[in-house]
């Protein structure tokens, strides 16, 4: 996470507050809902122009955010208080309020992420194995089948890991 920004509907004052209180970078309040979202598009282009790669993820929870969290590059509602304009606008949805639970999912995320390369990577490279060796004449159908359905069994089981999550707060 490169900048933290607030873009807020409530007065500068207590927006400034709140952004002081969360350690924020900047800080815009009282913001209509389609000045948030042009307020939005002036930070998107600022930070596509610094990294092209760059992502920009929003987090919101009332009816004013469900236009940025629709334009953003991954939009979070906080699900149990929000609105139900945020939580349909939104790739993610949290079931609690709490801020500290977005770098949670982002570590969830990355974690379910590698496990399912693991699974891609192996399952391809034992599937490719199989394939020469039944091309040669080394492997049989049931042994390719067998092949097919254990790798299919490890990586279910691989997968399981990622329910192992810690219950702790971030």
């Amino acid at each position: 996470v490169r900048r933290i920004v607030m873009l807020s509907g409530d007065s500068s004052a207590a927006a400034r507050e709140a952004a002081a209180e969360a350690g924020m970078d900047r800080v815009y309040g009282e913001l209509l809902p389609h000045e948030k979202v042009e307020r939005f598009e002036e930070l998107a282009a600022e930070t596509k122009s610094l990294n092209p790669r760059g992502r920009i993820v929003f987090v919101g929870d009332g009816v004013n955010d469900a236009p940025v969290l629709a334009r953003a590059d991954v939009g979070i509602a906080m699900g149990a208080l929000g609105s139900d304009a945020a939580v349909e606008a939104a790739d993610v949805v949290l079931m609690n309020d709490d801020p500290c639970s977005v770098a949670e999912a982002v570590s969830i995320s990355r974690r379910t992420i590698s496990i399912v390369r693991q699974n891609i990577v192996f399952s391809f490279a034992v599937k490719f194995c199989f394939l020469v060796l039944g091309a040669f004449g080394a492997a049989s159908l049931w042994e390719a089948v067998f092949a097919d359905v254990g790798v299919a069994l490890l990586a279910t089981a691989n997968a399981v890991r990622v329910l192992r999550v810690r219950n702790k707060k971030v």
